[in-house]
């Protein structure tokens, strides 16, 4: 079985030799060190880490709020922040980059376990239910009959074109609307009066 490959952002160097030992008895391959942002975003596109920890603050130019960000939308790779910070405007800023945990200093080893073991189930899970959006949409449009995708509210989620010509509308008229707006039957009338 791989180890899981860590890469560890921490400004001060001690402490991020500290976190690469405990993490190295856990049983995970710590793949990285580097206390600055720039360095982070090389690090990740040539190593290709499983899960990156994170400071807030950095040396450089960038923060880690900012380089997480950069992280999780170019490589979609889990961040869990570790930080002595915590008042409530870092927090507000560091949830806007979705992070997969965010851990107080100082941390237990079972706390840094339990939260690097779910960033890497949820991501697993967001990687199948990616995988699962994909083949539908691939489906959706490889078909040459109509076929729709409906979300629990009965909104358009996806339309291939050969439906979207039946309604008389262009997809992007069509996606994101109640499909009952677009129907003229009874059921879809009194579905429209309901609402």
């Amino acid at each position: 079985m791989e180890l899981t490959r860590i890469l560890i952002v921490e400004d001060e160097f001690i402490v991020a030799l500290d976190i690469q030992d405990r993490l190295t008895e856990l049983g995970y391959d710590v793949v990285g060190l580097t206390d600055r942002g720039e360095e982070a975003l090389a690090l990740v596109e040539t190593i290709q880490p499983d899960l990156v920890l994170m400071d807030i603050r950095l040396k450089g130019s960038m923060d880690g709020i900012t380089t997480a960000q950069v992280i999780r939308q170019r490589w979609r790779i889990p961040v869990i922040y570790l930080t002595a910070f915590s008042e409530d405007n870092t927090l507000e800023r560091a949830k806007v980059t979705e992070p997969s945990g965010y851990i107080i200093k100082p941390f237990e080893d079972r706390e840094i376990q339990a939260a690097i073991e779910m960033a890497l189930y949820k991501h697993q899970a967001e990687q199948r239910l990616r995988e699962s959006e994909d083949s539908a949409w691939a489906l959706l449009n490889a078909t040459t009959d109509m076929a729709m995708l409906l979300g629990m509210d009965w909104k358009v989620l996806g339309i291939n074109e050969a439906c979207a010509q039946a309604y008389g509308k262009p997809l992007g008229e069509l996606v994101g609307t109640d499909i009952f707006q677009h129907m003229s039957s009874p059921l879809a009338a009194a579905r429209r009066a309901r609402v």
